[in-house]
């Protein structure tokens, strides 16, 4: 079984196709392709998110609190069969910093996990303490599947420095129904088919050569949640008939989406 733990910052930024192309130009200089990406491929990576009934830990999300923290199952294959390896995982940011930890399973032993708390069998003592933290998450939160997203992904990492990742992502497709990893990836795409999301995942500043670039390209951070725009498109979906609607601690009004965080 696998465990994968970090600490790290992640910034956002949403590119057109000139900018991504001039990007591109710079970065075999001073990154080397993920072990899945030689040769311009790219990797898909599939989620399931899980929140509560009133969509708590997503609305929670984007009020911007110091604190957040959202759960999601994981498959790098789709459609994921039940022997494939998925990946259950714990994100919180704290104050802008983005921790992870993660336990490795079959999609069968999830599933049985969800609905029974079997655990797979663990031999290092740190799998063990995931699974706690997750067994309190789970016992504070009742939560279910709620979204899915996938998307397709180029990822680099800095030559002298491992720390230092760049991903983009292409083709973000999320749905609301289906919310299976044994299903195919399907549903509505949230960025446009010539944009690519920029994350920078550092452990402590930014490089200068990507500084500068950034600047030379005019390539500017954003806050961007995939889970976030894809709820949001839901409530406004589900305002277009209304000018003023109330949907599990959101409120619309005038176009304008306000978070209300205690329902």
């Amino acid at each position: 079984m696998a465990i994968n733990t970090f600490a790290r910052k992640e910034v956002k930024f949403l590119l057109d196709m000139n900018q991504y192309e001039g990007l591109m130009k710079a970065i075999p200089q001073y990154m080397n392709p993920d072990k899945f990406c030689v040769g311009g491929k790219e990797y898909g990576i599939y989620n399931i998110y899980y929140d509560t009934p009133d969509d708590f830990l997503i609305r929670e999300s984007l009020a911007k609190p110091y604190y957040k923290e959202k759960l999601r199952l994981r498959s790098y294959y789709s459609p994921a069969a039940p022997s494939d390896l998925v990946f259950l995982e714990m994100k919180k940011k704290i104050g802008g910093i983005v921790t992870k930890r993660r336990v490795s399973m079959t999609l069968e032993e999830s599933d049985e996990y969800f609905a029974t708390r079997q655990k797979p069998e663990a031999t290092k003592y740190i799998t063990e303490q995931v699974f706690r933290e997750l067994d309190v998450f789970l016992d504070h939160y009742p939560v279910a599947p709620k979204q899915y997203i996938s998307y397709q992904r180029e990822a680099f990492f800095g030559k002298d420095n491992g720390d230092f990742r760049l991903t983009f992502d292409r083709k973000i497709t999320e749905r609301r129904f289906d919310l299976r990893l044994d299903m195919e990836s399907y549903g509505n795409q949230i960025i446009r088919e010539d944009q690519r999301l920029m994350e920078v995942k550092v452990g402590n500043a930014m490089p200068d050569w990507l500084v500068e670039k950034l600047s030379e390209l005019k390539i500017y951070k954003i806050s961007f949640s995939k889970y976030g725009r894809a709820y949001t498109s839901f409530v406004r979906e589900q305002a277009e008939a209304s000018k003023r609607i109330y949907i599990s601690g959101i409120t619309m009004s005038n176009d304008r989406i306000l978070m209300n965080r205690s329902v």
